[in-house]
């Protein structure tokens, strides 16, 4: 029974920290553009922001380290700058959002503060949590999480029975991929490797009498139910979209669709309990991130408790100023480094699932390598320069989808483990 409170309580955990401000406004305006074809962005969106960051707990799991460890297989100064990158991006855009959604859903609606105040208040308390690192697992599994699923579950259960199942036509003509794409913008496989970390410190802390093979264990299948809660809520929100496709305008906005649908599904309540939902999510987000980046800076000066705080204060007050621009504008400055870092973080985190035969020193470093360059222009596209490079691009498989990178990232493994078994 212990056991089973153990691992409810971290898979709990493991969603809070995933749902975020992102998870909560990007599926439902999804389903309402994809009508008819909702399954596909539904799958699309599950392969990027569910299968993946999952992997990357599985990962975690079985290395029980740091960030650094993800990316050491390529070499210790790539996995510092990689981690550097990572963190920077993480502290400077998605956590700072998840001020920025809740200044606009929770608390414009009921009082008329200053973003300002909200960002101070909000972060102030983010702190708070950080600080109080050890009580982490048990303060977001226990009572946060539990909040979160019961809205999500009544705004969902009420558009099921609601509405008829009638579609439109689509909007995409290619819902799959644009799931796909849609799914980086959770941010949830750099979001995996980071607080994946913090999940390994604070099972360390927490669970000191379990060893290495109990533990991958514990954190495994935790994984597993959490990446099943947020496959079930995703799918749920994009068909809630769907549904309600007919009853706001096109143009209308990622946030005003999000209170629209809370509007109709819960009525009067709907602001009290949007708020309370915004708040919860993109909250348990912001403490999984900076806590991550903490931890970070902590291990590389010795286990300092003063680094620890140095940077909590300094991933605060960050987010306090990031945090005063809308939510839109986050997303749109997001997407460059996205295109980036993310198909990087998508290969680590395979490469570090493979067996130790299969993922040599090589391997890592040609297949990264390989990903880095061919990732560039998704990168130039993401700031409007991939016009120069489109006399190129149109001749690499998948480029079309913003997925250039997958086939030659595959194509060097293959030829790395042909040229090692050859030399075996």
């Amino acid at each position: 029974m212990e056991n089973k409170k153990q691992l409810f309580v971290i898979a709990f955990a493991l969603f809070s920290l995933f749902f975020g401000a992102g998870n909560l406004i990007l599926p439902p305006q999804l389903g309402f553009k994809a009508d008819h074809m909702w399954i596909w962005v539904t799958l699309g969106f599950t392969l990027s922001a569910v299968a993946i960051p999952i992997l990357g707990i599985l990962a975690h799991a079985r290395l029980q380290g740091t960030l650094f460890d993800i990316a050491k297989g390529v070499s210790p100064t790539f996995s510092l700058v990689y981690c550097y990158l990572i963190y920077a991006i993480s502290i400077s855009l998605p956590s700072p959002r998840t001020a920025s959604v809740t200044h606009e859903m929770a608390i414009v609606p009921i009082f008329e503060t200053s973003p300002w105040l909200t960002s101070f208040v909000y972060f102030a308390l983010v702190l708070l949590f950080v600080l109080n690192r050890s009580k982490i697992l048990n303060l977001i599994g226990k009572f946060l999480t539990p909040g979160i699923l019961l809205i999500l579950l009544a705004i969902i259960v009420t558009a099921i029975m609601g509405f008829d199942f009638s579609f439109g036509e689509s909007e995409f003509p290619n819902p799959f991929t644009h799931g796909i794409l849609e799914g980086y913008q959770t941010f949830d496989a750099i979001g995996a490797v980071v607080v994946g970390g913090v999940i390994i410190i604070s099972v360390n802390l927490k669970h000191k009498e379990l060893d290495f093979d109990q533990k991958k264990q514990l954190i495994g299948r935790a994984g597993i139910y959490a990446g099943l809660g947020l496959f079930l809520v995703y799918a749920g929100l994009i068909l809630t979209g769907a549904l309600m496709a007919d009853e706001f305008g096109k143009h209308i906005s990622r946030t005003e669709l999000l209170t629209g649908i809370s509007l109709t599904t819960l009525g009067n309540a709907a602001t009290l309990f949007l708020s309370v939902l915004v708040s919860l999510a993109c909250f348990t987000t912001a403490v999984g991130i900076v806590t991550g980046t903490a931890d970070f800076v902590k291990g590389r000066f010795n286990d300092s408790q003063r680094a620890y705080v140095f940077t909590a204060i300094i991933g605060c007050l960050l987010g306090v100023v990031m945090g005063q621009f809308n939510v839109g504008y986050i997303i749109a400055v997001a997407l460059p480094a996205l295109m980036f870092m993310y198909p990087v973080t998508i290969v680590l985190i395979f490469l570090n699932l493979l067996p130790k035969k299969w993922a040599s020193k090589k391997v890592f470093q040609w297949v990264v390598a390989v990903t880095l360059v061919f990732s560039i222009p998704d990168f130039l596209g993401s700031v409007g320069l991939g016009g120069s490079l489109s006399h190129l691009t149109q001749w690499i498989p998948l480029s079309g989808f913003h997925m250039g990178w997958v086939l030659p990232a595959l194509g060097a493994f293959c030829m790395v483990r042909l040229l090692e078994k050859g030399q075996m």
